[in-house]
């Protein structure tokens, strides 16, 4: 079986080279629909846009796009996987300035594009994996952006949204007869925002948009979700460590793809760490805990200590030591019988929201002017930064 994905690149080629065919001219917009036309809210969601850098995401023939640039100042990218849908919009709108059109697939697009101050799609996120898609939008917006999408929510027929993560397919019908197969991750609102939480955003709003047809059942919803200016972080629990756990490293792995996080299974994004075990030196844990936990191979002499620090928040005091892997081998993967996984490398100006807090401690310790969020911690740094073994 086609996996859905793939299905629907197929989808789209064929869509897109159908409307080339037709020589189909969609009228110009003087405003953004996220539902139905003339209803809902409009462009205004998006927020200020002259001069910020705008990703329109999944554009089609890149009508929203150009209407941002002409009408409101913002400076463009729009991106598509369709060639046709490319190439319709290039010979409608390749010479607009600040307007660039991106033949992409959207993921990989937002994982290699300069951070935008605001990303939007009108109805195409449904048409990805979300476990493949989000943390790459996620990452792609700046502190402080913001990312608005439609995804569908009832069927004409009267379909509604699935409570799992999986898709199911879909007929989509073209202009002048004929339609197409896709497949179409139609999720509730509820499970919608617990996907963006778990990938580190905020769901600020979400618009119901019901068409205006009696006899019609379709509907969308529309996502406003901003990304915080700071990053948050927040305790794992709220009860003090047991006595053999008192003690604990963070390891600070940061290369040319980033910075490494993992998810914890309750849902804080942390350093790879744990506690230092009876008989062992700090250098020694840090290499263990990565190996257990990532895979990654490191020596002692690798690891650069660089100080101790110590919290008091309602009663638990922890106490971690945060040190620097200057060299480690190996791809960072998830271990079996782990707590924490799903391992990724960040930029250090695309950090996730939820932070383990003494992750975020260790990270503003090693770097002071990292904008995040955390319960304050007494700081103690090794003179040589290689102190402490």
């Amino acid at each position: 079986m086609t996996p859905p994905e793939d299905a629907n690149a197929e989808a789209w080629r064929a869509y897109g080279a159908h409307h080339l065919r037709r020589g189909t001219e969609p009228p110009e917009v003087a405003r953004i629909d996220w539902g139905f036309e003339g209803t809902g809210p409009g462009t205004e969601v998006l927020g200020e846009l002259a001069g910020r850098r705008v990703l329109d995401l999944g554009c089609g023939p890149a009508r929203h796009a150009a209407h941002l640039v002409r009408a409101h100042g913002a400076l463009v990218d729009a991106v598509d996987a369709s060639a046709g849908q490319y190439e319709r919009a290039r010979a409608r709108y390749g010479s607009l300035p600040g307007l660039r059109l991106v033949l992409a697939d959207a993921v990989e697009h937002l994982r290699t594009a300069e951070p935008y101050d605001v990303v939007y799609s009108l109805r195409a996120v449904p048409y990805l994996d979300p476990h493949r898609l989000l943390p790459a939008l996620a990452s792609a917006l700046r502190p402080g952006g913001r990312l608005c999408f439609t995804v569908l929510h009832t069927t004409s027929r009267g379909d509604g949204p699935s409570d799992r993560v999986t898709a199911r397919p879909e007929i989509l019908r073209m202009a002048g007869g004929g339609d197409i197969t896709v497949h179409m991750w139609v999720l509730t609102p509820d499970l919608w925002t617990e996907l963006l939480t778990e990938y580190g955003l905020r769901v600020e709003h979400v618009d119901v948009l019901d068409t205006p047809q009696a006899d019609d059942h379709a509907s969308y919803r529309l996502f406003q979700v901003p990304r915080p200016a700071r990053v948050s972080s927040r305790p794992r629990v709220d009860r003090p460590p047991p006595a053999h756990a008192a003690l604990g490293v963070g390891a600070i792995l940061y290369g040319p793809n980033g910075l490494l996080l993992g998810r914890h299974r309750r849902g804080t994004w942390e350093l790879p760490g744990g506690t230092v075990e009876p008989g062992e030196s700090l250098r020694e844990t840090v290499v263990r805990e990565l190996s257990e936990e990532t895979g990654l191979a490191a020596r002692p002499e690798d690891v650069r200590l660089l100080g101790t620090l110590l919290d008091d928040v309602g009663g638990v005091v922890r106490v971690t030591v945060a040190a620097r892997v200057t060299v480690w081998r190996g791809e960072p993967a998830d271990q079996p019988e782990e707590s924490v996984g799903r391992w990724r490398w960040f930029g250090l100006d695309r950090l996730p929201e939820q932070l383990f807090v003494c992750s975020a401690q260790a990270l503003t310790a090693w770097r002071p002017d990292l904008p995040i969020e955390h319960a304050p911690a007494h700081y103690t740094p090794y003179a040589t930064g290689t102190d402490g073994s």
